[in-house]
């Protein structure tokens, strides 16, 4: 019995925000981002990328024994966010939910999180769901962050197979969270608490504007950090499954930025290697970014030829991971 990836659907708000044409938006790649609406939270974007997955028919809802939500913008301090879209999406009450609280490397997270509920045998098929709305932690005068990052919400079906060849494989995490302070909310939550901190605002020498409550990004210390930790990974995945990077059938990383990617690759040495870089029209949707670009992916080549796909996820936490992934069990739709 292994746990397999069947297939990913994903939900955009409706909303576009598009980037002012500057050299900085040429070099980060992204022209255009969804942007959720005031009352458009994470549980409606997860509901929507779900929905449309149950609308491929290849499993019904009742057959869900476990949803798992990753995100950092949950609709609430509690309840879960997730056992709110059990009962939204009509699943089963016998059904386990939890969210967990990552980002970047959050997708990789949900993946070995339901292969071990899968192989253990505690579960045969999974909802895995990511959902941010980062939109609503920026500053709209914050420039170092607003142009980068989008709102999304995804949906994969994880699901037993009878057969000894993995689905998911060769699994490599890490974390330094002595870096936590280079991507961070500072106010609001049970350490700042929003009752007692009063709001302080500052304005760099680039004229942009954040306070205390709204999202800040030291985006220097976030590219060393990715160029530090991810080609060890990239070589740890590839030790684990005893393969060389040739025998990759595609790379899909965190889909930070245009910029950012290329660096990594050059990095890796993967400029020969099929290598997914597309953030023009969706930005950095940090948890979401891998399964969007698998998505994708899924529709450009045939899934056949995909059993071999590297993807590794880093940033906020700070925190990184990376696996194999083996698509051929998706169809196309």
């Amino acid at each position: 019995m292994r746990a397999v990836i069947k297939a990913v659907a994903s939900y955009l708000p409706k909303k576009i925000e598009v980037n002012e044409a500057t050299r900085i938006t040429k070099k980060i790649g992204i022209f255009s981002r969804h942007i959720a609406e005031s009352d458009e939270c994470a549980s409606d974007l997860a509901f929507h990328a779900a929905e449309k997955m149950f609308s491929k028919g290849l499993i019904n809802r009742n057959s869900i024994d476990f949803v798992i939500l990753c995100t950092q913008s949950p609709d609430f301090l509690l309840p879960t966010t997730a056992c709110i879209l059990q009962n939204r999406l009509g699943l089963s009450k016998k059904c386990g939910a939890f969210d967990f609280n990552l980002g970047c490397s959050g997708y990789v997270y949900g993946l070995s999180i339901a292969k071990g509920l899968i192989e253990t045998r505690q579960a045969t098929n999974i909802l895995l769901l990511t959902a941010e709305t980062y939109s609503k932690y920026i500053h709209p005068e914050d420039n170092t962050v607003r142009p980068i990052f989008g709102d999304a919400g995804t949906a994969t079906l994880i699901s037993a197979e009878e057969t000894e060849i993995d689905g998911l494989s060769a699994f490599h995490f890490g974390t330094d969270g002595e870096g936590a302070k280079h991507l961070i909310v500072p106010a609001g939550a049970s350490r700042n608490p929003a009752v007692l901190t009063p709001v302080t605002e500052e304005v760099d020498k680039y004229s942009n504007r954040r306070t205390n409550y709204h999202m800040y990004m030291n985006g220097s210390a976030i590219i060393k950090f990715a160029e530090d930790v991810v080609p060890e990974t990239v070589s740890q995945i590839l030790s684990k499954a005893n393969i060389n990077k040739e025998q990759v059938d595609y790379f899909i990383f965190h889909q930070a930025n245009k910029f950012v990617l290329k660096h990594l690759q050059q990095k890796c040495d993967l400029l020969s290697s099929p290598f997914w870089n597309d953030v023009e029209t969706v930005g950095n949707t940090v948890s979401c970014t891998i399964p969007l670009a698998i998505e994708a992916l899924i529709l450009e080549k045939d899934p056949l030829k995909l059993s071999r796909v590297m993807v590794v996820g880093f940033g906020v936490g700070l925190s990184w991971a990376g696996c194999l992934v083996d698509l051929s069990h998706m169809t196309r739709s």
